[in-house]
């Protein structure tokens, strides 16, 4: 939770398929802007290997890829901007959205904000790294993860949001280098992108039941927005 907040549980899943799709057509789509063949754009080549491991119809993949490069006839534009402050009981949090019409999206967030605090550029930036974070699983037999990070050139490593899995943590300039070692070293990528990590983030037991539900409540309400793309909080597992 200190590198991204993900909703447990079927129905408040962040990566139900509807809305991973959604979001993974949405950064397609903006990669695509720096060209549509993978091969000569690193960012499109990390997207498309995750929509494909989450099995994202091949369809709407190439529908988003043709869109965004701008080979349909039609313009897209989405806006990149960050959302800042602090959910219940002084939790920080950074919201990341991927927005057609601003005017739309910050009304919105300033309600769900509500429960909490919405606070200014910087306010709780200071308190997050931004780092490449590549989640990966072993397929190799003996297959060591601090190795693999010392040799694939992370900086840091931890547990997984999924169990056996392991996040690598990167400078962000290394994000697509580090990606494309790990095979190597006997790890599949299964998803690589850009993302905060809390310096200093709360644990949920010094946090009682009810606070720790208010908090999970207020990050799940934000992350069911659709123009948000990923939520990170200063929350520890």
């Amino acid at each position: 939770m200190g590198a991204q907040w993900k909703a447990k549980g079927k129905e408040l899943a962040a990566n139900a398929k509807g809305k991973l799709f959604g979001r993974l057509a949405k950064d397609i789509m903006i990669a695509a802007r720096a060209g549509a063949d993978p091969a000569g754009n690193s960012r499109l080549r990390l997207v498309l290997e995750q929509a494909r491991k989450v099995s994202m119809p091949k369809e709407t993949l190439d529908r988003a890829i043709k869109k965004g490069a701008g080979l349909t006839g039609e313009t897209v534009h989405f806006e990149h901007v960050i959302y800042e402050g602090f959910a219940p009981h002084q939790v920080a949090v950074m919201v990341e959205c991927l927005t057609d019409n601003v005017k739309r999206t910050a009304p919105e967030m300033r309600v769900l904000f509500r429960k909490g605090q919405l606070g200014t550029s910087g306010s709780v930036s200071w308190d997050f790294d931004h780092v490449g974070m590549i989640e990966a699983e072993p397929t190799a037999p003996g297959a060591d993860a601090e190795m693999a990070a010392i040799e694939a050139g992370a900086q840091d490593l931890e547990a997984g949001e999924d169990e056996g899995t392991t996040l690598f943590l990167t400078d962000p300039t290394d994000l697509d280098i580090v990606s494309r070692a790990l095979p190597a070293q006997g790890f599949t990528v299964l998803s690589a992108k850009l993302g905060y990590k809390a310096k200093n983030p709360v644990k949920p037991a010094d946090l009682s039941a009810e606070a720790l539900e208010e908090v999970v409540a207020f990050l799940a309400a934000i992350d069911a927005n659709d123009d948000v793309q990923n939520v990170f909080a200063g929350l520890a597992e």
